[in-house]
């Protein structure tokens, strides 16, 4: 059943994706510099774009910055800040709990190395592992959850298993059936 799910969904019959890859992301910085020496020094993410704007958005002039931090497969982080006090305010970035965040994709020895950066500029990440993923966890400076996630090894056949039951899973749920169906965690 896995093999035809996953023929199924590699033929041309099924839907091409509109998209192929994220390009960037956008969040709301209150202050440029201190995004930029969180994402540049502390995490290592390089600054290779700075955009100076002014566009007139709904017959309002907005000038802005925009910052933009490149990722190795080639998408970026990137930061706006208006020069609008009203603007900027309305446009702040809005503390979320744990289970709203960006996730990037980072082995073991790169967490710990993030860890160690993390701690030494004194900001407190956290470690969950999920079992299908262990993950660090740290806010940034305007409070926006980043997770620097690790999958373990054989991580193709546990995709391919959800893939394969992804849409009974969902039913399920619906259906208010909560069993869970990550046997790779661990339960407590």
């Amino acid at each position: 059943m896995t093999t035809d799910l996953l023929e199924k969904a590699a033929s041309a019959d099924a839907l091409a994706p509109f998209a192929t890859r994220l390009h960037h992301t956008a969040y709301v910085s209150a202050d440029q510099e201190r995004t930029r020496h969180f994402y540049e020094d502390v995490l290592g993410i390089p600054l290779t774009g700075f955009w100076i704007e002014s566009e007139t958005l709904g017959g309002v002039v907005h000038e802005f910055s925009l910052a933009l931090y490149a990722l190795s497969d080639g998408c970026a982080l990137s930061f706006f800040n208006f020069a609008d006090c009203e603007i900027q305010e309305r446009n702040a970035a809005k503390r979320q709990g744990l289970f709203v965040h960006l996730a990037l994709q980072a082995d073991e020895k790169q967490q710990a190395a993030l860890r160690d950066r993390l701690e030494k500029a004194g900001y407190q990440a956290m470690m969950f592992d999920h079992g299908y993923a262990r993950s660090l966890y740290v806010e940034d400076p305007d409070g926006q959850m980043l997770e620097f996630c690790d999958e373990p090894e054989g991580m193709d056949g546990v995709t391919a298993i959800q893939r394969a039951g992804a849409h009974d899973s969902l039913r399920r749920w619906q259906a208010g059936d909560r069993a869970v169906n990550n046997v790779l965690a661990r339960q407590d």
